[in-house]
């Protein structure tokens, strides 16, 4: 399959996370099974799930809104608290008028 036909949350996505996606289909959704792979607790599981639903969602809304993806996307990878993305989101809608 070419990459032009892929859709774009999973051009979005890294390798290690592609593989999880895997591994969780394969397992048919089964978290328990998936913590067995991994040598992790279910909750640790259920974590990653969580972040990787949350990294789909958030590229389906680059394209209407490329600054609070971003900006929510470095809050989902730890690399910016909530509370900081969440003023700096508040600050640029109130900036465009949306707040």
């Amino acid at each position: 399959m070419e990459q032009k036909n892929l859709p774009a949350w999973i051009l979005g996505m890294e390798e290690e996370e592609l593989s999880f996606i895997k591994k969780f289909i394969l397992a048919s959704g089964s978290l328990k099974e998936v913590a067995s792979i991994y040598g992790v607790t279910y909750p640790t599981v259920r974590l990653r799930l969580d972040r990787l639903i949350q990294k789909i969602k958030l590229n389906e809304q680059l394209a209407e809104e490329p600054f609070v993806a971003i900006v929510k996307q470095l809050a989902i990878d730890e690399k910016m608290d909530f509370e900081t993305a969440k003023l700096l989101i508040t600050a640029y809608k109130k900036e465009k008028g949306e707040a």
